[in-house]
């Protein structure tokens, strides 16, 4: 079985998120200002904004709302470039775009629960703040850096001693770091649903279990067909991330796919609570291969690991192995019973943000994310709706593209860098004279 294609039904969101709005699949024919074709934080956050301006949408989804990343991942929502600081990006991009994205990018957790809270949306969100916390002590002088980024943007951030992130985190291990206090977390799934709701409210119509099958020209306009349908519209916005297939020729080759295995703990009491992560903060590690921790509004720990061979390709290792390294970074721990067990995928792509490609006169993609789904695909649907809405391409926060394939190098490259990137910690935390992890 293919990654992308496990149960989303294995989830803790599943089983727990806000039950979804009533959706049904298309039949005969449609018409739309625009058509959407995706049902995760972009193609939502594109049909909200269109439906608030009174654009007439029509969202086609596959599945079922949040099928994809959007329902699967971790649930943290981080305003932060996870890979390049922000003068790389500068270098990356130029202005203004660069300038328009970081605003945008840095801005997008505010947004995410701007919306949430103008719509009553149930999805567990809570805007408590961010930690990244340093495996080593030789990584403090660039966390004090990337900390002075973030507030030379305006942004309340600081640096945590050693005592502090011990006490925001619950861990011994970690010798500083960071706090980023718009950073949150949520239900993904919850989320999604919640997005599909108010774009609903508004007006959009929002079809599930309507796969694409491919997109033709109608005059001057767009034909997009499923099975036992059609929507005909001016303007196609594609959001399908690492779970798009064939409808656009190419497309699907513009990322690689990289899985994910998530993971939950039963409940942890009330005192343990007190101790690990007593603040409800999104704590993450400064290692390659991070260790990521958050609750959910049951008390459980939600973590995740990138799925390399064994890790992720076999559920019983993978269980213990992710037990191992939980248990050592949170001695106070006594026990780990992974009650959820699931998998998903992410669209990696060499610059790690998002691309905004041009495929034909009226239809644009947006997908590459990298990892940063639940602020960036919340923001690039305002983008997006921009781009609908008539604005000029020279005035949008990212510049369009034409259709490019992923170099073939990444196929292998990510995950080889897995591998370097536990070589790298090791050694970071020797040379500080930390002890590295027993595994």
């Amino acid at each position: 079985m293919r990654i992308q294609d496990a149960p989303i039904e294995a989830s803790l969101w599943h089983a727990t998120a806000a039950p979804a709005p009533d959706t049904f699949e298309v039949e005969g024919r449609e018409t739309a200002d625009v058509c959407i074709i995706g049902g995760g934080y972009t193609g939502l956050s594109s049909a909200l904004h269109l439906a608030e301006q009174g654009v007439d949408v029509v969202l086609l989804e596959a599945k079922q709302i949040g099928n994809g990343g959007s329902g699967r991942n971790a649930g943290h929502c981080t305003p932060t470039f996870h890979f390049y600081e922000i003068p790389t990006i500068r270098k990356m991009l130029g202005d203004p775009y660069a300038s328009r994205l970081i605003q945008r990018q840095t801005d997008a957790a505010n947004l995410v629960f701007d919306i949430i809270h103008r719509f009553d949306i149930d999805c567990e969100g809570v805007q408590t703040g961010y930690v990244q916390s340093a495996h080593a002590p030789g990584l403090l002088p660039k966390m004090e850096q990337r900390c002075g980024y973030y507030q030379s943007l305006g942004k309340a951030t600081r640096m945590l001693d050693r005592e502090e992130v011990a006490r925001l985190t619950g861990s011994p291990r970690y010798y500083g770091g960071w706090f980023h206090p718009e950073g949150g977390h949520l239900n993904p799934l919850g989320y999604s649903r919640g997005l599909a709701r108010a774009a609903i409210s508004l007006g959009a119509r929002v079809f599930t279990q309507s796969a694409v099958t491919a997109i033709k020209a109608e005059g001057t306009r767009w034909r997009v067909e499923t099975a036992k349908g059609s929507v005909t519209a001016d303007k196609v916005i594609c959001g399908t991330g690492a779970y798009t297939n064939g409808f656009w020729p190419g497309l699907e080759g513009s990322f690689s796919r990289l899985g994910v295995a998530v993971m939950a703990t039963q409940p942890l009491g009330d005192n343990l609570r007190k101790i690990i992560a007593p603040n409800n903060n999104t704590v993450v590690d400064s290692r390659g291969d991070a260790m990521i921790y958050k609750y959910n509004k049951e008390g459980r720990l939600v973590t995740s690991a990138f799925v390399e061979g064994r890790r992720g390709g076999d559920m019983a290792y993978t269980k213990v192995l992710m037990a191992k390294k939980l248990q050592w970074l949170l001695p106070d721990v006594p026990e780990v019973d992974w009650h959820y067990y699931w998998l998903g995928v992410l669209d990696m792509q060499p610059k790690t943000i998002p691309r905004l490609f041009n495929l034909a006169p009226g239809i644009v993609a947006s997908l590459g994310y990298s990892g940063r789904g639940v602020p960036t695909g919340t923001m690039m649907g305002t983008v997006l709706a921009e781009w609908a809405l008539g604005a000029k391409p020279e005035d949008l926060a990212l510049p369009l593209e034409p259709l490019r394939a992923a170099p073939f190098y990444m196929n292998f490259v990510p995950r080889l860098f897995l591998a370097w990137y536990r070589f790298n910690d090791q050694r970071l935390a020797r040379a500080g004279g930390a002890a590295p992890p027993p595994f």
